[in-house]
């Protein structure tokens, strides 16, 4: 497919949202030893989401689910019964572009962030979902099975730039490609793209992601980009993220000039059984007028959501409390997908 012959277009994650998808976690997903913590997470996501836009729950049980989150407003809930291995759907999750102006899911391969865990029920979600009717007549289903790539890997800007991570990309375990010049050819085709921008710096300790950008840079808009920055010296990340902060400020936008740069705290160390979670206010999911923002019950957090107020002054920053969430090396965006209007 040549660029200049097809109009592909990614959109942002800040445009109109028809819903947010999630899958519920169970007892046979590793969250059973603290699954009533984690579906206490999963039911203040779903009231923070449904004031603003629909959700789409993919779940083992919808008796479980109802039962779960009591009374909301289920006309604004999509139940889709689906086998899951976990929850992570912003990776196993449907990719949303357009082509031509028609609504296209692209359906990748998951394959358990480079062969590290099961993924045979996830990897079959978005097909079935498809499947299912969930979306709307208009929408069209492209299998991009032969290409591992995980929504967490990816940030497009709506206008042609994508933000993402070579050593994710260029992952042995993940794809064959052999160089950045190749990915770089390959995601331009696949999203209509005119720029690919490569962070070669930045990781997360308990991170099993080989450093997604979602965790660590995120388009605020055309011209704004928040990252994470360490300002401890003796932190083990400090290195890393202050090569991370230089790349950024060398990146410009499309127009040449350089990115506003909105740096968020380092979240404060947290621990379980000795190892390093992958805490990062990074992970944060922008909704119809709002932004919900991981919290890590930390004297970080008041600052994190007033960086974020002034990054996005016309939104409600809602604070979540993810740190049941990060046990499993996850956060706040990772445990959801956007599904652009006009999609349903």
């Amino acid at each position: 497919m040549e660029r200049n012959v097809l109009n592909i277009k990614f959109p942002a994650e800040w445009e109109p949202q028809s819903a947010v998808m999630l899958t519920w976690p169970h007892e046979n997903t590793d969250w059973n030893p603290i699954l009533d913590e984690v579906v206490a997470c999963y039911i203040s996501i779903v009231k923070a989401v449904l004031p603003k836009e629909k959700l789409i729950i993919v779940c083992r049980s919808e008796a479980d689910v109802r039962k779960a989150l009591g009374k909301p407003d289920y006309s604004r809930i999509i139940f889709r019964e689906i086998p899951s291995n976990d929850t992570w759907a912003r990776d196993h999750g449907p990719i949303s572009v357009t082509v031509n102006d028609i609504p296209y899911i692209l359906d990748f391969t998951f394959n358990g962030w480079g062969l590290k865990f099961p993924a045979d029920c996830d990897n079959r979600i978005t097909k079935r979902l498809f499947a299912s009717n969930v979306f709307g007549n208009r929408v069209a289903y492209q299998n991009m099975m032969h290409m591992v790539l995980e929504g967490g890997s990816i940030e497009s800007d709506g206008n042609g730039t994508i933000l993402t991570t070579s050593r994710c990309l260029l992952s042995p375990n993940r794809n064959e490609y052999k160089s950045l010049d190749e990915i770089d050819d390959y995601l331009k085709m696949l999203f209509g793209a005119k720029r690919i921008l490569f962070l070669n710096h930045g990781y997360l300790a308990g991170d099993d992601t080989d450093s997604h950008i979602d965790t660590l840079a995120r388009f605020c808009d055309e011209k704004t980009i928040a990252y994470v920055r360490c300002d401890d010296v003796d932190d083990e990340h400090y290195e890393e993220l202050l090569s991370m902060e230089q790349e950024l400020k060398s990146f410009t936008t499309e127009a040449g000039q350089p990115y506003r740069l909105v740096p968020l705290p380092m979240a404060e160390a947290v621990y379980c059984e000795g190892e390093r979670l992958p805490a990062t206010y990074a992970n944060f999911l922008i909704i119809n007028g709002a932004v919900l923002m991981p919290g890590y019950d930390s004297p970080s957090d008041k600052i994190a959501k007033s960086t974020l107020q002034a990054a996005f002054p016309d939104r409600e920053i809602i604070e979540i409390n993810c740190l049941p969430l990060i046990k499993q090396h996850g956060s706040l965006h990772c445990v959801s997908m956007q599904i652009p209007q006009g999609f349903l």
